[in-house]
């Protein structure tokens, strides 16, 4: 027999999967169609932000910087003609509308320039034409997932997964399935108490940090996500834990788990009347 209490601060254990905390994570995929010409970075690998992780032969790329080329000498010439305008319009040869017609046109060509050459900056060198594409990343982290071999052929609008991810696995999600009574102690800002099967008697402090609007249709939960320091990087990414958080109940008595008997279609608990007499209650 144990002393039934009343219902104050009950801890609850709630299903739970950790994930990449996707605020630091990227998943690169190609911008240009190409062949795997090289790869530079590995699994596990930690690199820097814009560092490269494959190197692509990419026609495509290369007509973007023949795009770029083409749009400096267009630049070139507009200067070149909008000088000689000025000159012959200082000379009184040449009307101003025709002078104002080359500003224009010198305008034009920078505009161009400056659109054709970010496009080629944002993926690598713009200057010159070597159809040369590059994989960077463009945060500091870790390689943990690649999905590409050499020689192979790679397009942008192909699917499946990126061919690289790279993450800071010092900070991770975890996914935790509550319930619908469970949401007054999962609020955003509120601490959680994470154990995995990995680590027996160790306890892992992380916070809440969103819940969703809506209950799952399938199993009937409600997806609250947290951030859980990861320094150690003790954690991995699809771990499965256990949640236990702290509610608080405005009534009703608590009592053992295994003091609770099904019998029939009802749950019910003994109770001690006086010495040596139970009943049971539902």
């Amino acid at each position: 027999t144990v002393e039934a209490r009343a219902a104050k601060d009950v801890a609850v254990d709630l299903p739970a999967r950790l994930v990449w905390n996707e605020e630091r994570t990227q998943r690169i995929y190609p911008a240009f169609a190409g062949r795997v010409t090289a790869i530079q970075a590995d699994l596990g690998q930690t690199v820097k932000a814009g560092a490269p992780l494959a190197l692509l032969a990419s026609p495509d790329f290369g007509m973007a910087q023949a795009d770029t080329a083409k749009a400096q000498a267009g630049q070139s010439l507009a200067q070149q003609s909008l000088k000689r305008q000025r000159e012959l319009f200082e000379a009184g040869i040449i009307a101003r509308k025709d002078l104002e017609q080359a500003e224009a046109e010198a305008a034009v060509a920078q505009a161009e320039v400056a659109r054709a050459a970010a496009r080629t900056r944002l993926y690598g060198s713009a200057s010159g034409v070597n159809q040369q594409l590059a994989l960077t990343t463009g945060i500091a982290g870790v390689v943990v997932e690649r999905n590409l071999n050499p020689g192979q052929e790679v397009r942008p609008d192909q699917n499946g997964p990126a061919l690289f991810v790279v993450t800071d696995p010092t900070s991770l999600w975890v996914q935790i399935d509550a319930r619908e009574s469970d949401l007054a102690s999962l609020r955003p800002g509120d601490a959680v108490t994470l154990q995995v099967p990995a680590y027996p008697g160790t306890t892992f402090t992380g916070k809440v940090t969103a819940t969703a609007d809506a209950i799952d249709p399938g199993t009937r939960t409600i997806k609250v996500r947290g951030v859980v320091p990861n320094t150690d990087r003790r954690l991995k990414a699809e771990m499965l834990a256990t949640a236990r958080v702290q509610e608080s109940r405005a009534g009703g008595v608590v009592v053992p788990a295994p003091s609770v008997v099904l019998d029939g279609t009802q749950h019910v608990v003994y109770v001690r009347r006086e010495a040596g007499v139970f009943e049971p209650r539902k």
